[in-house]
């Protein structure tokens, strides 16, 4: 199928595994059913959080942001991406493109702070639990999702137009599922270096420095949780840290590997394939985590299904 004809100028065209088409047809089953459990699972997330008294915690406070971040980022590039997988037209254009970029690189950006706040609560609540409710005032919380938020959408604002507006002689295939920069920045027909290297710059921002804080935060939360000398405390205090922590690593290992090399570098099916890690298994796995291994949440749905029962019955 030539896809270069009259009808897709001025648009992209979103290769990903075309010449794979049986490989497409399984990938939009298996994206298509990750994606409906990750609504359902973040959407309960939010409720239970937000209807439930006892979870009216900074904890959940940050925790039903970053479900709902979970929730934007996917929904920004899923039905795109299952559009696309589903039949023989791949295109996508300009405009769908440079928002899909925008709002990839920002939600993403806004992410990896998010988790750097959410570490910073952890430490807290552990290392200075006597001040924890002084310490983490509902004036701090929101001062620091939107520092998250603006540090995030300053960079998408920097690093989407550098990116759209390097030269492509043309070039319209994008090797890739979705418009992702080192995809994008590999379509160049010009030296990018400076580009490669102001995106750098910001990722030591955006991506290294938070997980940098997030290791040196769980340092000492280990101490601190080593030094209690209830048992029971002890693995409290590791269930609820350990949730936090196996969301950062699933989310930042994949980020740093993507956006710390240069995107000519980078082998593009691998690229792929972490893309869809980070942008479909790791948002479906943080429910998951979270309540799977919180009592906390698990108490909160009990509740709100015996309450939900007991209405019904009334009625």
């Amino acid at each position: 199928m030539d896809v270069t004809n009259e009808s897709t100028r001025g648009n992209f065209i979103l290769l990903g595994f075309s010449d794979r088409p049986h490989l497409e047809r399984i990938l939009f089953v298996v994206i298509l059913i990750a994606y409906l459990l990750t609504l359902v699972g973040n959407t309960t997330i939010i409720l239970v959080s937000r209807l439930d008294p006892h979870l009216h915690t900074p904890m959940y406070f940050f925790l039903t942001h970053l479900s709902f971040l979970d929730l934007s980022f996917t929904t920004s590039s899923i039905p795109q991406l299952l559009y696309n997988l589903s039949g023989r037209d791949k295109t996508i254009s300009y405009t769908g493109c440079a928002i899909q970029l925008f709002l990839f690189l920002g939600l993403g950006g806004v992410e990896c702070l998010l988790l750097a706040v959410m570490a910073y609560d952890r430490f807290v609540a552990v290392c200075k639990p006597l001040h924890y409710m002084v310490i983490m005032n509902p004036r701090l919380c929101l001062g620091l999702v939107l520092m998250a938020w603006g540090c995030g959408v300053a960079n998408s604002l920097i690093m989407s137009p550098m990116t759209l507006w390097l030269p492509r002689c043309g070039y319209q295939k994008v090797d890739h599922f979705l418009c992702e920069m080192p995809a994008l920045i590999r379509m160049a027909c010009v030296n990018t270096a400076a580009v490669e290297g102001i995106a750098f710059i910001l990722a030591i921002g955006i991506v290294l420095s938070p997980s940098v804080f997030i290791l040196v935060s769980y340092g000492y939360i280990v101490r601190a949780v080593l030094s209690i000398q209830s048992s029971s405390g002890r693995h409290k205090a590791f269930n609820t840290c350990g949730s936090h922590l196996t969301v950062v690593s699933l989310f930042y290992g994949n980020i740093i590997y993507m956006y710390m090399q240069s995107g000519a570098s980078s082998s593009k099916d691998q690229g792929k394939f972490l893309t869809l890690f980070y942008n479909i298994v790791t948002p479906l796995l943080n429910p998951l985590i979270y309540t799977l291994r919180n009592k906390e949440v698990k108490g909160a749905l009990r509740r709100l299904i015996l309450v939900n029962l007991s209405l019904r019955k009334k009625l």
